[in-house]
This record gives C-alpha cells, sequence and structure tokens, in this order.
C-alpha cells in the first residue's frame, strides 16, 4: 500500500473499520506522520462527542411506572409453604419484568449508538474506497504512456501543472503554493470546452499543494480554467478566472 494510500485512512481508522492488515501498515504510518496522527485524534474526540449526542434515556414514563408499581407489591413474606413460595416467586417475577423492561429500553438506546456507529464505520470506509479508487485513476493519468504536461505560473507566485492522456481520456491538475480561498468559497476547475466551461471538479481549500484528478472526461476540451465559487461549488462560473491553461497538445 503506497503512502498517498496510507493518507486517506484516518477516518476508518479512526472509527476501528479497518482489516487487520491494513490497520498494522497505517499503524507503522502514523510513527513518521504527525498530520495523519492529529487527524486521527480529531476524527477519534468527534466520534466520541457525536456518540455521547445521541445517547438515551429510558423514557420518563417508564420509570414512573415503575416506581408507582413497586408501591403495590409487597415485600415476600417468609415462606412457609407452597402457595406461599408460590406466590412469592408471582410477585418476584413481576418485579423481575419491570427491571427486564428497564434494561430493554436502555439497551435499546445503546444499541441505536451502536448502529449509528456501524453506519458511520462503513461510510468512512466507502469515503477511503472512494479515495482509493481515485488514487488509482490519478496513477494511470500520470504514468500512462502518452501523458503530456503543460506547466504554468498562476496568481500569487502558485504554480499548476496539468497532464492529459488521450488514451485515459482524463486529466490531473497539479498546484503547488496556491493561497487559500476566501473564508466560505473553494476553487472550481473547469474544462474549456470552445469557450463553453464544464465544471471538472473542486479544489481542497485546506492544501495549498493538492493533485485533483479533473472529474469527468477530457473530450475535445483545450484547456482549463480555474474560479472562487461559494463552498459546494456552481453550475457555471461566477468569478473572473484566477488562471486559465492550454492543454499539452501532441
Amino acid at each position: 500500500m503506497s503512502t498517498a494510500e496510507l493518507h486517506t485512512l484516518t477516518g476508518a481508522y479512526a472509527l476501528h473499520a479497518l482489516p487487520e492488515s491494513e490497520q498494522r501498515a497505517f499503524e507503522q504510518h502514523l510513527k513518521d506522520c504527525e498530520a495523519c496522527a492529529q487527524e486521527v485524534r480529531e476524527l477519534s474526540a468527534t466520534a466520541a462527542r457525536l456518540g455521547l449526542a445521541v445517547a438515551e434515556t429510558p423514557p420518563r414514563e417508564l420509570r414512573e411506572r415503575v416506581l408507582r408499581e413497586i408501591t403495590t407489591v409487597r415485600q415476600e413474606a417468609p415462606a412457609h409453604g407452597r402457595r406461599e413460595r408460590t406466590g412469592g416467586r408471582a410477585r418476584t417475577g413481576r418485579w423481575y419484568a419491570y427491571a427486564l423492561a428497564a434494561c430493554i429500553a436502555a439497551a435499546a438506546a445503546f444499541g441505536g449508538v451502536a448502529v449509528w456507529q456501524n453506519h458511520l464505520a462503513q461510510d468512512a470506509r466507502q469515503e477511503a474506497d472512494q479515495a482509493q479508487r481515485q488514487n488509482e485513476q490519478l496513477a494511470q493519468v500520470l504514468s500512462a504512456p502518452d501523458a503530456k504536461t503543460s506547466s504554468s505560473e498562476l496568481t500569487g507566485g502558485a504554480r499548476g501543472t496539468v497532464v492529459v492522456s488521450q488514451s485515459q481520456n482524463r486529466a490531473v491538475f497539479l498546484a503547488s503554493g496556491m493561497a487559500p480561498p476566501p473564508s466560505g468559497k473553494v476553487y472550481q476547475i473547469w474544462f474549456n470546452d470552445e469557450g463553453t466551461m464544464r465544471s471538472a471538479g473542486l479544489m481542497d481549500p485546506r492544501a495549498s499543494d493538492d493533485a485533483v484528478l479533473l472529474n469527468g472526461p477530457v473530450d475535445q476540451a483545450s484547456g482549463m480554467g480555474i474560479t472562487v465559487e461559494p463552498s459546494g461549488g456552481s453550475d457555471e462560473p461566477t468569478s473572473d478566472p484566477v488562471a486559465l491553461m492550454d492543454f499539452p497538445t501532441a
């Protein structure tokens, strides 16, 4: 497993969703990667807080009903015969029934937490699998025999490199030294289809250095652009481009 792939496993590790072999490999990686170690600590703390947030107590009416029934149940007298022992067992059985009901209610609450945690772990695993697939596709573009590159200086001293593979019909954008976007904004990448801009995905707003596998096929696109958009992206550009790059030609 490559270092790039290990970086994507922080969420699954924090939720104990990794198979044993991947867990061992990731724990070795943690010894040398402070960024992943910090992310694991933050995710673990968040998961713990969320678990407490969804914990529930048994319904108040159940507690009141049990306390009300206690006042109607006489203390069991010493057994002097079969009838008394049988009656005692009946009264004790009724008390156990209510105690069991309270336990079931509590167990249901904790069971809900367990189900939620299981769903969260499954989501994290799916996200890790998706990130791994994207990394594999990115590597296929970069290592393609017909891969061609083009580099350019971007705004603010940043540098961008675009790699295009016609055989893969995909492109990768590599950024270095990108200034963070304004608060609540994100960098969005666009294919330039003869003057029509087609969304190609979002950049990580926290990363000054990033490698992005552009969403969708290259097809007849002649280049790409980057704009600043609201968080979540836009259907079409809403700002002037901060970068425009032509794709390398054959």
